[in-house]
């Protein structure tokens, strides 16, 4: 099962540096909810962020569902890190 949620993973983030809307969502699905890697809101919040600009209403749902748990500080790091991510693209 590990071995799955691995090859998920990686299949994802490879799609994600595509920029694929979603491989986007899926990253931000597997962050939120632990699937294959460590719960990290800042992270879901990114990946959700990113997918929402690619147009995913659902990436809009999360982001917003997230950021009710969120506080300031980690709703502007997520966001640092999705400018920092579309600069390296």
């Amino acid at each position: 099962m590990a071995r799955m949620q691995l090859e998920s993973f990686e299949k994802n983030d490879l799609a994600a540096e595509g920029g694929k809307g979603e491989a986007l969502y899926n990253l931000g699905l597997m962050y939120s909810t632990g699937h294959g890697v460590e719960v990290d809101l800042v992270t879901a919040h990114k990946w959700f962020n990113l997918a929402a600009m690619k147009g995913s209403d659902a990436a809009r749902s999360c982001r917003a569902e997230l950021a009710a748990e969120m506080s300031p500080a980690q709703i502007a790091e997520a966001q640092r890190q999705a400018r920092e991510w579309l600069a390296s693209q």
